[in-house]
């Protein structure tokens, strides 16, 4: 599962981890997450998320 970054804050949606404290669970990919779906820190939206390149 690849991580997203926000290119706002560079908060980092890791989907192994989710986010449990705003009720999405490990294991949900980047894309399942709602349209809705903004950036915990900045309130950015989805489509202000890039995937991190693997290394």
């Amino acid at each position: 599962m690849a991580i997203y970054v926000c290119t706002l804050c560079g908060y980092e949606y890791d989907p192994q981890v989710g986010e449990p404290e705003n009720g999405i669970v490990e294991g949900t990919d980047f894309e399942d997450l709602p349209d809705d779906y903004t950036c915990p820190l900045c309130g950015a939206p989805k489509e202000d998320f890039e995937v991190v390149p693997a290394e």
